[in-house]
């Protein structure tokens, strides 16, 4: 089992900065793709970003690619999303998840088998 505890929202400017980090406990950490996904009031839960087990190869939404950066530490069983040039379409809870067995980033959320309680990420313009 992988338990997931996401930190690091809040509230930012428009054009501003935030990194979340997302702490994993269990033996899998290692073994998992990880990926971040987000739901705004009143839309679906979707995709963000994946990273692979080794940290190797990266998947990005159209929307943030380019301004967001997934990163893991398989040491420190952690992945993060660094956010750049934050944009109020960015405002929305951000959950990270765990697919422990496919091997490969996938962008629908149903791959995934873990995850955190989400933190709330708000971009004023």
């Amino acid at each position: 089992q992988v338990q997931l505890v996401e930190s690091g929202g809040g509230l930012v400017q428009a054009g501003g900065s935030l990194r979340l980090s997302c702490a994993a406990s269990g033996r899998t950490f290692s073994g998992a793709v990880m990926g971040w996904f987000r739901q705004a009031r009143g839309k679906e839960r979707e995709f963000v970003a994946g990273i692979s087990r080794s940290g190797g190869s990266t998947s990005y939404a159209d929307s943030v690619k380019g301004r967001f950066t997934i990163s893991r530490d398989n040491a420190k069983t952690t992945v993060y999303l660094q956010m750049n040039s934050l944009k109020p379409e960015d405002t929305a809870v951000y959950y990270c998840a765990a697919d422990p067995h496919w091997g490969l980033i996938r962008v629908v959320a149903a791959s995934y088998e873990y995850w955190g309680q989400g933190t709330q990420v708000t971009v004023s313009s």
